[in-house]
């Protein structure tokens, strides 16, 4: 009878404490980085995540950069210089979102996207069997009041990029197009400096999601299609117009197209970021946004107001018929700190940029400056 008693006891026991094991279990707080499926996952309240594959932006290995569902890829029809850096670029929007076409200026996302720009060097452009090397990959996040930036390096073993917010020198090599090795030193921003590039009327926003920049071919599958049309077809972009009448920058260095208009485009994606009346280089007087009609404002025989020694003794900014008397070129093709223009991030010339725009000066009929 008293061995009964006990065992009765003992059950009753073990009977009040399991449910509280499996109220514990259930009861535990979800971090609110993983969630319980495979798809794309932004928690506002979490960012940022410690590491890139927290997002479950790409599947299967991460460093093969294949988009997830609702991840989607897009191209530019000119490209910020990155020393010599690949790009690959993916927006993500909230399910059942849509960004808003706008004629100017970067279109409308709704809160909740994240652009995806990731850097890479190919291993030897002659054999992309090679693979690439991941440098970083930086996202951009559209919050409640803000566009908010977050970049994430890779480890050497190229199996996972983590976060950080200061900045970082990697040397970099790879072999170019002519079997000759390259080497360079890769200049990963710190958060100020991404905001100080990415700065309009002192907000931090995005630079290259244009209409004018996205319309363009994309080849999606083998099938090349409109990139609008496309977003369009998604559901991620409304209000669209007939694309014929949607703005279009032409890609810098595309020699089909007409010299003045590949060099203004450069300007704009390379310098208007900053060169712009609402831009952090707004004391230097310059507005090199394609939208600038007047030659003055994007620096045809205009004096420097802020150069200081950037200006290396030269009075104008463009001297037309005259590159090698222009501070444009003469800043664009040096490294000095004080002289090198732009003037962050850049460790080295951008060969084909100085080539254009040289180019471009000398073909102008000679101005009052000459």
């Amino acid at each position: 009878m008293k061995r009964t008693l006990l065992l009765c006891s003992a059950i009753l026991v073990a009977l009040l404490i399991l449910p509280q094991w499996g109220c514990e279990k259930d009861e535990q707080p979800d971090d609110g980085i993983h969630p319980p499926n495979e798809l794309p996952y932004v928690n506002a309240a979490q960012l940022p995540y410690p590491n890139l594959s927290d997002y479950q932006f790409f599947v299967d290995n991460l460093s093969d950069i294949t988009p997830n569902e609702g991840v989607f890829p897009y191209d530019l029809n000119g490209s910020l210089f990155a020393n010599y850096a690949a790009k690959k670029r993916f927006v993500f929007l909230p399910e059942s979102k849509s960004a808003t076409y706008k004629t100017e200026g970067v279109v409308e996302f709704p809160v909740g996207t994240v652009i995806i720009k990731h850097f890479y060097y190919p291993k030897d452009l002659r054999d992309s069997t090679k693979g690439n090397l991941h440098i970083e990959t930086r996202l951009l996040v559209r919050l409640e009041t803000a566009w908010e930036v977050y970049s994430y390096l890779w480890n050497a073993e190229q199996t996972e990029a983590t976060f950080s917010v200061i900045g970082k020198q990697i040397p970099v090599s790879w072999i170019d197009q002519n079997g000759i090795e390259q080497h360079i030193n890769y200049v990963i921003p710190n958060k100020n400096q991404c905001k100080e590039c990415h700065s309009y009327n002192n907000n931090l926003v995005p630079l290259g999601p244009q209409v004018m920049q996205l319309n363009k071919q994309y080849a999606y599958d083998q099938t090349a299609t409109n990139q609008l049309t496309k977003w369009k077809q998604w559901g991620i972009l409304s209000g669209l117009p007939d694309i014929a009448a949607v703005p279009k920058i032409p890609n810098p260095f595309d020699e089909a197209a007409n010299l003045n208009d590949r060099a203004r485009s450069y300007m704009d994606v390379n310098c208007a970021g900053c060169h712009n009346p609402a831009g952090a280089a707004n004391n230097s007087g310059l507005d090199l946004s394609l939208s600038q009609t007047d030659p003055v404002a994007y620096g045809v025989c205009k004096s420097p107001v802020a150069a200081g020694g950037g200006s290396g003794t030269l009075n104008y900014d463009i001297v037309p018929a005259h590159p090698e008397r222009s501070i444009v070129i003469y800043r664009m093709g040096s490294l000095q700190p004080d002289v090198a223009m732009p003037e962050l991030l850049r460790t080295t010339v951008d060969t084909a940029g100085l080539r254009l725009l040289t180019e471009w000066i000398a073909a102008m009929p000679p101005g009052p400056c000459e």
